[in-house]
């Protein structure tokens, strides 16, 4: 899952290395909110699953680490 995260992430903002442990996506600029916006219409298709509204927080979307428990959440597999 983790490996499938970083190549969309890559994929919406291919000028930044999302693969770096404990950089905070959000505080460093590297997703604002029209990518969390892209992101989660990306991670509902690619897993087949819907993120409540309430979960779109950026500290959802801060690292790999965070998507991956916020798609567990949300069902994913």
């Amino acid at each position: 899952m983790r490996e499938k995260i970083i190549k969309i992430l890559t994929e919406l903002r291919p000028e930044f290395d999302f693969t770096q442990e404990g950089v905070n996506f959000i505080e460093e600029g590297m997703l604002d909110s029209f990518d969390m916006v892209n992101l989660v219409s990306e991670l509902d298709s690619t897993y087949g699953i819907s993120i409540d509204g309430v979960d779109i927080l950026p500290e959802n979307f801060a690292t790999v680490d965070a998507i991956v428990a916020l798609l567990v959440k949300n069902g994913a597999k």
